[in-house]
């Protein structure tokens, strides 16, 4: 067995239910939800557990994803699993932070608490857009839309999955232009702005001001940051990357293959759905991922990584 890395899924991973196995039948997941409530004025049970709207809306998902991956989290402490190294995709970076011991578990859910209602505020619905990109080189993506102004790429997630971000017209229009260029496909995605693009600049420079109250650590164990992909040792550069993390896009596949060149070979995604280890079957194949989504998957963790 070489190195493990908990990794984390960001906004869209959210599913009804989420998290509430550890709520009902174990200590430190009833605290951590309870803590949620407490701190944010709402029931994150009721958020969470029962079928609502409010689940999907980007002020009330970010709250209610890190309330539950580190839930979990705590549950796999609890059985002897902890990590090596860390990493989130955008949201879930504020999860790798907490497993980095880097900020406390009340810190990092009241701040996304704050970020969610930042980024929701900060441009106004229809403004913006996101879409995904598939079966397309990523440098052939950038030569494209660098001669379209007021797109970016938002997501390196994996060969062959890249998402652009930006304004409306101008995400159309790149998309238009990557398909005659060869794009399999294009897809606009259902999201309520256009996370991790230059419109965002402004929700990151009022997170500063949120951040200026945390109290960050020195990492334990590092952290892959998504603004560059690399590890992350100094605690003094924790806050300025989280800044810029809202409007730049997002390394996952570079931060992947950091850890894999690192001597990692076990991945833990620890949240609702599979969306990471499908970016890891891209990435590299060989690599071994866990899933935490149940009570039970914290049993055949242990059982798998002390096979």
């Amino acid at each position: 067995m070489g190195r493990i890395a908990f990794i984390y899924p960001g906004q869209g991973a959210q599913v009804c239910g989420m998290g509430q196995e550890f709520y009902e039948h174990t200590e430190a997941g009833k605290a951590t939800f309870d803590l949620a409530t407490e701190l944010l004025g709402f029931s994150m049970p009721e958020l969470c557990f029962t079928e609502n709207d409010r689940l999907d809306i980007t002020e009330y998902t970010q709250a209610a994803m890190v309330t539950t991956s580190i839930a979990m989290t705590k549950i796999l402490e609890e059985h002897g699993i902890k990590p090596d190294v860390a990493a989130g995709l955008s949201l879930g970076e504020y999860c790798a932070l907490y497993a980095a011991g880097v900020i406390s578990d009340r810190d990092a859910i009241a701040t996304v608490r704050h970020r969610g209602i930042l980024m929701q505020q900060e441009v106004p619905v229809g403004q913006g857009a996101m879409a995904a990109v598939l079966s397309m080189d990523a440098a052939a993506i950038e030569d494209i839309i660098a001669g379209i102004q007021g797109v970016q790429i938002a997501n390196y997630n994996c060969p062959g999955q890249i998402v652009i971000s930006g304004e409306k017209k101008a995400v159309e229009l790149a998309c238009e232009k990557l398909k005659e260029a060869g794009a399999k496909r294009t897809l606009m995605l259902n999201v309520s702005g256009p996370f991790h693009s230059r419109m965002l600049t402004g929700a990151g420079e009022k997170l500063g001001q949120v951040l200026e109250s945390v109290e960050v650590h020195t990492p334990k164990i590092p952290y892959v940051a998504n603004v560059t992909g690399e590890y992350v040792t100094e605690k003094e550069q924790v806050k300025p990357l989280l800044i810029k993390q809202v409007s730049s896009s997002v390394k996952w596949e570079q931060s992947m293959r950091t850890m894999l060149a690192d001597g990692v070979d076990t991945f833990i995604e620890i949240g609702p759905g599979r969306t990471l280890s499908g970016f890891m079957k891209k990435i590299d194949r060989t690599a071994t991922v866990l899933n935490i989504e149940k009570l039970e998957d914290v049993d055949k963790a242990v059982k798998a990584l002390r096979a």
